[in-house]
């Protein structure tokens, strides 16, 4: 069983700048055997990608619309996720849940992963 909190959400004006970071944890998890993403959903529309990570962290990769707006990185000695978001703007209003995928490199597909936290509230005000 691995238990997953996301973090860090809240409310931003445009423009404004969190973090988010996602801890996990359980018996026998072992973190870095894991890709880890980020994805994020609104009412009414489909748990969309944002940002994925290696296991190692040498391999990343970003949807376009956050493409040189968001870092994704890890540490895998706090087995935590975190997800920098600069120039955020309304469109980045969302819940953001972190995920994880067993081994090789990150999918943007959400079906790929395992999900398990409650998520964190973004909200971008204009």
């Amino acid at each position: 069983q691995v238990r997953v909190v996301e973090s860090g959400g809240g409310l931003v004006q445009a423009g404004g700048s969190l973090r988010l970071s996602c801890a996990a944890s359980g018996p026998t998890f072992v973190y870095s055997y894991f890709a880890m993403a980020w994805f994020r959903q609104t009412p009414g529309k489909e748990r969309e990608f944002v940002a994925g990570i290696s296991g190692g962290g040498s391999t990343t990769v970003y949807a376009d619309s956050v493409k040189g707006r968001f870092t994704v990185s890890r540490d895998n000695g706090k087995n935590t996720l975190y997800l920098q978001m600069n120039s955020l703007n309304t469109n980045d209003t969302a819940v953001y849940y972190c995920a994880r995928k067993r081994g090789g490199t990150p999918t943007r597909v959400p079906e790929d992963y395992n999900y398990g936290g409650q998520g964190t509230q973004v909200t971008v005000s204009s």
